[in-house]
């Protein structure tokens, strides 16, 4: 899936991931979520790795992105379980994966992060798949914020992403441009967690965002297409 180009803005809907990820979402809810997303031709879904099967479905016959998530939402898990889980969603269908970092491992200044995460590109990308890692900065400091982007991508990350969703906090602009300014040109940057209407996503894509993350992409495109 390429990244677009940073010099080119595109329209909204070409960054939004619509997302549902809540412990309450229902097989409704994803036929929902699919339905949404072919209407207003959105760059991709995201979905709990249970429901990634059924959604792989649904998206057949449709160049939407299938994405799930790996070691979520605290990414303690160790590599073998994240690993399973790579394997199993990549069987059922996904087409990206974004894995949670071991932040626990991370704070105690353990090399086995990047091991890890590593082991994780080298599964995804024989399967031509994406892997995207969240750092979840809410949990660090600026420096940490770089410390961290600079291990994914060395790891061989496609994507570094802020947030879970999860956490006390979501993206930051902020947080954005010091990427942004950071990262080699060929990773991609994924704002996630609170961007809940156009002016944030513009705002996050103008700051170096690649890719929004977002429960709320209906509104979003709703907005947009009353701005036009």
């Amino acid at each position: 899936m390429p990244i677009p180009n940073p010099h080119s803005v595109q329209p909204i809907n070409h960054y939004l991931e619509h997302t549902k990820l809540n412990p309450t979402m229902t097989a409704a809810d994803v036929d929902t979520l699919v339905g949404e997303a072919k209407d207003h031709q959105l760059f991709g879904i995201c979905v709990p790795p249970f429901w990634a099967k059924k959604a792989a479905r649904e998206l057949r016959n449709t160049d939407i992105s299938l994405v799930t998530v790996i070691g979520f939402p605290l990414g303690y898990q160790m590599t073998q379980v994240k690993v399973a889980e790579i394997e199993q969603a990549i069987k059922d269908g996904a087409k990206e994966l974004d894995i949670v970092m071991n932040i626990s491992a991370f704070k105690s200044g353990m090399p086995w992060v990047k091991i890890e995460l590593a082991q994780c590109a080298k599964l995804i990308h024989e399967h031509e798949a994406m892997m995207k890692v969240i750092i979840e900065t809410a949990y660090l400091s600026d420096e940490e914020v770089l410390k961290a982007a600079t291990l994914c991508q060395d790891a061989g990350t496609d994507f570094v992403k802020t947030s879970t969703g999860f956490a006390p906090a979501g993206a930051q602009l902020q947080h954005i441009k010091m990427l942004r300014e950071h990262l080699s040109d060929h990773v991609g940057i994924k704002a996630s967690g609170g961007i809940k209407n156009l002016e944030q996503a513009r705002a996050f894509v103008e700051a170096g965002a690649d890719r929004i993350g977002t429960s709320s992409g209906v509104q979003i495109m709703a907005e947009e297409n009353k701005a036009n």
